[in-house]
């Protein structure tokens, strides 16, 4: 039996602010922080044991990760960083105001972009190596992806198409892992989790809607190391 845990990083400064953030690289805020390091008390006390790591290669996720497996005593687990586990982009979305954004839209239709399975967003029409919100410059596309294939980086994506990017890593690298007997733990993001999810949990397009994972609130699977069927599933702290 392998064990899978699956975290979402703590509150980001524009969860805090309630902005799209997406690729563009945020930091944890204070209250971020602190679910950071309870999820990794919460591992301590639920007795986990990691043999390897995998995160985003965006900060409030890799942040996430070190303070939780600091928590844990565990800061020594083997980590592999990817962009294929970054969050959704959410294209031209990225960096407006939830509220404005539906002001100007509707609600209707901003949920639909939120939440729809294969809709996308208003997409951006080039990369842009920094967005500036609210007077202060954040990191987008910089170097951290210069080994990633022109074409293959998005100007915007919906569910359907980040499952796309994040089941090749998973395939090559994770499944690899757990059916070798490997305990593994994943700091992600929202959207890229419940892609997970979706594939591990074999749920239907429409129903994947209505799956949320909390901030900072491990999800625990154990998983039969042959087929990785799901064996039991919980969440600590809920």
């Amino acid at each position: 039996m392998a064990k899978l845990v699956l975290i979402r990083h703590g509150q980001s400064e524009w969860n805090a602010l309630n902005l799209f953030n997406g690729w563009v690289d945020t930091n944890l805020s204070e209250k971020g922080i602190e679910q950071a390091k309870h999820a990794g008390q919460l591992l301590k006390e639920e007795g986990l044991v990691f043999d390897q790591a995998y995160t985003s290669v965006l900060t409030r996720a890799i942040t996430t990760l070190h303070l939780a497996l600091a928590e844990a005593g565990q800061l020594y687990v083997p980590e592999m960083k990817s962009w294929r586990l970054n969050e959704r982009h959410y294209g031209a979305l990225q960096g407006q105001n939830k509220a404005e954004a539906a002001e100007k839209w509707g609600d209707e239709q901003v949920h639909i972009w939120r939440r729809s399975y294969d809709v996308l967003p208003p997409m951006l029409d080039s990369y842009e190596k920094e967005v500036t919100v609210q007077g202060k410059t954040y990191p987008a596309f910089d170097a951290r992806y210069a080994d990633v294939p022109y074409g293959e980086l998005p100007l915007g994506e919906n569910l359907k198409v980040t499952l796309a990017r994040v089941l090749p890593f998973f395939e090559a690298h994770i499944k690899q892992d757990l059916q070798a007997g490997k305990d593994v733990v994943i700091a992600a993001h929202g959207n890229s989790l419940r892609a997970l999810v979706k594939h591990l949990e074999k749920i239907a397009d429409d129903d994947i809607l209505s799956v949320e994972i909390a901030n900072g609130q491990p999800l625990v699977y154990d998983l039969d190391e042959a087929d990785l069927s799901i064996k039991s599933k919980k969440v600590l702290g809920d």
